[in-house]
């Protein structure tokens, strides 16, 4: 019994030929099959670059991505690229455009100083593009004070160009532009179009607020003083500017929207 428990635990703590082979082989694929450090950061850092992360560096990526901005390489050295922080952007020597922010979609940048130095330049950059994309923006920033005159002479070059105007008060609004652009590039028109209840209510808060400077809560305020649209419009601006929240400024601005012509005779 004593010679037949010391082979037991014998076989048991020594493993035989067949067990040896088997872990020696097992060690070996295993040996054989783990990558080596090299391999492994390299590894890493492809499974890390190629996961998008918000970052206001470029990338230096050069091909067009759906998760990357291209900008331009003339734009170096612009303080907006500082505000476009939620979107990944890459540096490009081949665009066009300031920024691509889609395969069909592009972005010209003009600030109103840079245009009163330069009143020729926007009209050479959208003359540039050619038939080129489809939606094609021109953000601009407008810093200065009197950009009244500097609009209008914009306004016409992108009527012209086929472009759509965007007006930014900020640097960091005009980012938030090209942020949202590009987060949108792969969204329905229904995402950002305006929501408008279909109420009397509803149709008359987005009528008035369109005026500047009242709100929805001057607009309850003047639906319950006057029952209606027309009631409003009849009145005068003395008149409505005996409802609570409604000052002298703003009872010029409502009685003017509502009583002024739409069309301007020239």
């Amino acid at each position: 019994m004593q010679d037949a428990a010391l082979d037991l635990s014998t076989s048991t703590l020594q493993p035989t030929k067949i067990q040896k082979d088997a872990s020696t082989s097992r060690g070996t694929d295993a040996q054989q099959s783990t990558p080596s450090f090299t391999t492994a950061r390299a590894i890493a850092t492809t499974t890390s670059t190629s996961a998008p992360q918000p970052t206001s560096r470029p990338s230096g990526s050069r091909n067009y991505s759906s998760q990357v901005v291209q900008v331009n390489d003339l734009q170096r050295g612009n303080p907006l690229l500082a505000s476009i922080r939620n979107v990944r952007w890459s540096f490009a020597k081949d665009i066009v455009p300031d920024y691509v922010i889609g395969r069909t979609a592009c972005i010209l940048y003009l600030s109103i100083k840079y245009h009163r130095l330069h009143p020729e330049y926007i009209a050479k950059r959208v003359e540039g593009l050619g038939k080129s994309y489809s939606l094609r923006v021109l953000l601009v920033f407008a810093d200065t004070d009197d950009s009244k005159l500097p609009l209008r002479e914009i306004n016409r070059v992108a009527l012209l160009g086929n472009m759509t105007i965007l007006l930014a008060w900020s640097l960091d609004e005009a980012g938030r532009y090209i942020e949202a652009l590009k987060m949108y590039e792969h969204r329905p028109p229904d995402a950002i179009k305006e929501r408008i209840e279909d109420t009397y209510m509803g149709r008359l808060s987005n009528a008035l607020t369109s005026v500047r400077s009242v709100n929805k809560t001057d607009v309850l305020t003047l639906a319950s003083n006057f029952g209606s649209f027309e009631g409003m419009a009849k009145a005068g601006a003395d008149e409505l500017t005996l409802c609570p929240g409604i000052g002298d400024l703003k009872a010029q601005r409502l009685f003017k929207a509502m009583n002024d012509p739409f069309v301007q005779n020239p």
